[in-house]
């Protein structure tokens, strides 16, 4: 079997690595497997998995196994006019600026784009698209340096849009329609039935990488509902590598934007892909604007200081779900269970570090508890649930300090799975909203962008709040992200939000790099321009866990630029 077939079966395990567990799989190890890098440190290896012990936290550790994302976009039929107005977006497109984006490429990883539509084509009839690697179509030629997908140049693309039957030249599409959203409210234009549409970045260039869908054993492993659309970690940061590979080869600035979220982690942003996101981001004409999410107010986060009782309600016909214990140095943390039908587990103490399942008399649920005393990248305790088959009802999670006593503050954080990887409702009964932004948008180096309506200028209460679990500022900005125009209707989100922030970084890039005023300008750099640009009220304290620093103006930052010189 190949490679790229042992990258898209589901027979082999996607295991995130580093340089020195891969070279000693390859040396003293007769595994069936692959490996290939991806950048600083990390890689993925595809083994068989008939040859390794099934998943399980506690023997891999959390960041081995890839994460899933979803998608952060709620449907919506009304525009909002105000959008761009309310970030100076369109104030900025016209002279004297006249800035549109142009020679700034705006990548986008999602679920693909319909690059027949007129929003991503120049006058001429053209496609503004530069590039679409398809993670999902194998039969063609991957990107240079990769081993699975298929790319399309521009060439492709012009010569499809020519053709009387695209589709057998570009077969890649958007059945979602969420990618092709995201990029026609950052950078679509057209003119059409006498009236404008218009993005954020009209003019600038676009690349797409279109997600492969999470394998089938990760979907069991974290028990997602069938219908969810789930993507993996290891193929996302695959794709953000793809796009800072174009941004050297063309040596053009880039900006990568994300409308996808998980709940799954540390909230600290020390994931593998947040780790990788910080490198790519303080480079040079970087930036990457990922959305905070929209689990606000879906009662899926919840924060105690031992002892403590935790109250679960779980909805009737639940197959199963995830759930996360996330403690805080230098304490460690034991759990009891308690079933809706009375039912208690012993007093759970992982000083031993063995993992346990747990098997009920009168109920019929399953739950596997693994524990990791010091997981690899936060350093931090973590507990992780997986609750099969639970019975309705009210469950409690009893929280103690484990026997050898508490030295710091005994608080610790609970997250259940975004709403769109749930079958049902399940909730807690005491939850709090803050401390519910999605990862990766708790990476410390990108631009994290939260929501609000910019018709009535009152906060979007579904966007996630931070700040993160260590108390790092984030969100960065808000942004406009109710009914926001689209090529496929108006849609409401934090991605939403997202793809218009993009577009007013790539505006800034046009300026910056591109017009060769600030052209060293990096990551940090372009936040604090953003930062010192942004629309601020006299009755929020800033930095706020929902607004950030504020609402981002692009017009703001260059009268303050004006102002400056």
């Amino acid at each position: 079997m190949t490679c790229r077939e042992k990258i898209i079966s589901n027979e082999y395990a996607d295991l995130i690595t580093d340089y020195v567990i891969a070279d000693e799989l390859s040396e003293t190890t007769p595994l069936d497997f692959c490996f290939h890098r991806i950048d600083s440190g990390y890689g993925v290896a595809n083994v068989n998995r008939r040859m390794i012990p099934p998943m399980s936290v506690g023997y891999y550790g959390y960041a081995m196994i890839p994460v899933l994302y979803g998608l952060m976009q709620i449907g919506d039929d009304i525009f909002n006019p105000e959008n761009l107005a309310a970030m100076g977006n369109i104030r900025v497109q016209n002279p004297p600026l006249s800035l549109q984006g142009s020679g700034v490429i705006i990548g986008f990883i999602d679920t693909g784009i319909r690059y027949q539509l007129d929003v991503f084509r120049r006058t001429d009839g053209s496609s503004r698209i530069m590039a679409i690697w398809d993670q999902t179509i194998q039969d063609g030629e991957p990107p240079e340096g990769f081993l699975y997908g298929t790319e399309y140049t521009r060439a492709d693309i012009d010569r499809a849009l020519a053709s009387a039957a695209p589709e057998l030249i570009v077969p890649s599409t958007d059945t979602d329609g969420h990618g092709t959203q995201m990029a026609s409210a950052a950078a679509g234009s057209v003119l059409n039935y006498g009236l404008t549409f218009r993005g954020a970045a009209p003019q600038a260039d676009i690349a797409v990488v279109k997600l492969k869908a999470a394998k089938q054993y990760l979907r069991d492993y974290y028990l997602i509902a069938d219908d969810a659309a789930a993507y993996q970690e290891n193929d996302i940061m695959e794709a953000v590598k793809y796009l800072e590979r174009m941004a050297i080869a063309l040596q053009r600035p880039v900006v990568i934007v994300m409308g996808i979220g998980t709940n799954m982690g540390s909230h600290n942003g020390t994931s593998p892909l947040a780790a990788y996101l910080n490198i790519v981001a303080s480079r040079r004409s970087r930036a990457i604007v990922v959305c905070g999410g929209n689990e606000g107010d879906k009662e899926h986060h919840y924060e105690g200081t031992v002892p403590d009782v935790v109250e679960i309600r779980v909805e009737e016909e639940t197959k199963g779900f995830c759930l996360e214990l996330w403690g805080a140095l230098p304490d460690t943390y034991s759990v009891r269970v308690r079933s809706p039908g009375g039912e208690t587990t012993q007093e759970i103490d992982f000083r031993n570090k063995v993992d346990r399942e747990i098997d009920f008399v009168f109920e019929r649920t399953r739950i596997i508890v693994n524990n990791v005393i010091v997981e690899r990248n936060s350093g931090e305790q973590l507990v992780f649930f997986r609750f099969e088959d639970p019975t309705p009802g009210v469950w409690n999670l009893r929280v103690y300090p484990s026997e050898d006593g508490q030295d710091g503050m005994g608080v610790f954080h609970l997250w259940l799975p975004i709403t769109g990887f749930l079958d049902t409702n399940v909730t807690f009964l005491s939850p709090s909203p803050d401390v519910t932004l999605t990862e990766p948008s708790n990476a410390e180096q990108v631009i994290t962008i939260s929501a609000y309506n910019a018709l009535t200028e009152s906060w979007f209460p579904q966007s996630g709040r931070g700040f993160t679990k260590n108390g790092n500022i984030k969100p960065d900005l808000s942004a406009p992200g109710v009914q926001v125009s689209t090529a496929l209707g108006s849609r409401t989100g934090s991605c939403m939000a997202a793809a218009v922030a993009a577009g007013c970084v790539a505006q800034f890039l046009e300026w910056a790099v591109v017009d060769g005023n600030v052209p060293t300008v990096a990551g940090r750099g372009i936040k604090s321009y953003l930062i010192r640009g942004a629309d601020r009220s006299e009755n929020v304290m800033y930095p706020d866990n929902r607004w950030g620093y504020g609402k981002i103006s692009i017009s703001g930052t260059f009268e303050m630029l004006a102002r400056s010189t």
